[in-house]
């Protein structure tokens, strides 16, 4: 039954946005991870099918059971091996098997199937049919490509050399590529378990997907400099960042959850970071003008978001969890575009890399658009024109992924740069989703830099002050001893 119970509970969690499933489940430390993981992503694969059958049942209400609990258990005992669980938990669900079984049949006689797997909408049997490659990031902290690439030969592995078009990152058995445009980046077949192996046991791969390395690729801050990221949580970005800054500069990241901070200190340090300054903060509440951050230059801000682009998330949905998606995306994009304005105020600030794992243009480039709008002086760079696929109109310089286009999870990347000549930029108008008394308008960052510096002036102000009452009382000091020296002569004449 522990199984069950870990998984319900990070279907909890998933739901929630705490994390990646993968993560979830390997943060759980079950002793039986490759089990818990297949459990989790099937149920959630199957998740609008399973609720189906639970809600016509009345599964929840006659067996006291919660949601998630429920459908792992419906999802085993109906389209998996079998309940894998015995005891009073298993004498319950098979009381309620024949009438689960029974609405399964008559889901699949409505619509015309014959197997479990035809029930899902046909963009996840495209992705079960195909799936995505394995990416492993090569941790430049502690190896070099060729001496991974080496190990891995020795391991069995066979090197078919750099890829150069997407077809070669259709690979089998235990063939393995280099990625034609990520330099640092190795391809293998889908399912490749290195979990256990001990080039991820050292810290010297990270695995991490394709699209998900873009950002800290394209925002590339050298060596030495003073780099934020924002909402740094698990940290497979934040690494990237250190390795693409050879451990020299600063690196703070910002997370508010404590657990999956705690998660990411053990993920740096297994790689070998050593720039980094992790803060438990909200990001928003940072300010820009601390002397801390006087010499940052450089943002990369993943905040939260749907989720929407990660393959393992998607599922169908009936009209009334769209209508409550939609609410939810509405309040993401307000959030996005907040934390968006506050990291451009950051008075130095060159560039700001800006993503998320969504495939809604509300979350990106709706988002981006408002942005650029209330911060004239900040435009986009045109990014990697071999990329196969293209933000939406009119936003063509920043980045998609998709598993069809790129052979990766959904993503969206753009970059924002400091450009100057904008004070005689006219400012265009504030977007319709951002309201005035609830997003004002941001300044200009030109007009940002002349305020921190008048903000910091008081304070030279008042060492200089300091500096000045130091220096004042000696002149009254001399008259003291003049008025000394006086009485002293008075005296004598008296005597």
């Amino acid at each position: 039954m522990a199984l069950y119970m870990k998984a319900a509970e990070i279907l909890e969690k998933a739901e929630a946005k705490q994390g990646a499933l993968k993560t979830l489940v390997y943060d759980s430390k079950f002793p039986h991870i490759k089990q818990l993981f297949a459990l989790v992503c099937e149920t959630q694969k199957f998740s609008a099918i399973l609720e189906e059958i639970i809600e016509s049942t009345k599964l929840l209400k006659q067996t006291k059971l919660g949601i998630n609990l429920a459908k792992v258990l419906v999802y085993d005992l109906l389209i998996g091996r079998g309940l894998k669980c015995g005891g009073s938990w298993k004498t319950m669900m098979m009381k309620h098997r024949a009438r689960m079984q029974a609405v399964l049949a008559r889901m699949k006689v409505k619509q015309k199937v014959s197997r479990n797997q035809d029930l899902l909408p046909q963009s996840v049997q495209k992705l079960a049919g195909d799936p995505l490659p394995r990416y492993v990031r090569v941790n430049t902290l502690k190896t070099t490509v060729e001496d991974a690439v080496d190990y891995l030969k020795r391991d069995g592995f066979c090197y078919l050399g750099q890829a150069t078009r997407l077809g070669d990152l259709s690979l089998k058995r235990k063939d393995f590529v280099r990625d034609m445009l990520l330099p640092e980046l190795l391809v293998l077949p889908p399912k490749t378990e290195f979990h256990e192996h001990f080039l991820y046991k050292a810290g010297h791969v990270i695995l991490q997907d394709k699209a998900s390395c873009l950002p800290a690729y394209l925002l590339n801050p050298p060596p030495g400099s003073h780099v934020i990221d924002a909402c740094a949580a698990p940290g497979n970005k934040t690494s990237h960042l250190a390795a693409l800054m050879e451990n020299k500069g600063k690196l703070f990241a910002f997370d508010l959850d404590p657990k999956r901070l705690a998660t990411m200190s053990t993920l740096l340090l297994r790689a070998g970071v050593t720039c980094q300054q992790l803060a438990h903060q909200d990001f928003l509440k940072v300010d820009p003008d601390s002397p801390q951050f006087k010499d940052v230059e450089y943002i990369l801000l993943d905040p939260s978001c749907s989720g929407s682009g990660m393959v393992c998330l998607r599922d169908g949905m009936s009209s009334a969890d769209q209508e409550k998606d939609q609410a939810r995306l509405a309040s993401l994009a307000s959030f996005q575009l907040l934390c968006l304005n506050h990291g451009l105020k950051f008075p130095r600030l060159k560039r700001l890399v800006y993503s998320t794992c969504s495939i809604h243009s509300q979350e990106n480039e709706e988002v981006v658009t408002a942005c650029l709008q209330q911060n004239p002086d900040f435009r986009l760079v045109p990014l990697l024109p071999q990329w196969p696929e293209r933000g939406l109109d009119p936003l063509t310089q920043c980045l998609r992924a998709s598993t069809t286009k790129t052979r990766t999870h959904g993503f969206f990347v753009a970059l924002l740069e400091k450009h100057t000549g904008a004070g005689n930029k006219r400012p265009e108008p504030a977007v319709q989703m951002s309201e005035p008394e609830e997003m004002p308008l941001s300044p200009t960052t030109s007009e940002k830099i002349p305020a921190a510096s008048e903000e910091k002036r008081p304070a030279a102000s008042e060492e200089e002050e300091e500096e000045v009452e130091v220096v004042v009382p000696t002149p009254a000091v001399k008259r003291r001893k003049r008025i000394k020296k006086k009485k002293k002569a008075a005296a004598a004449t008296v005597e």
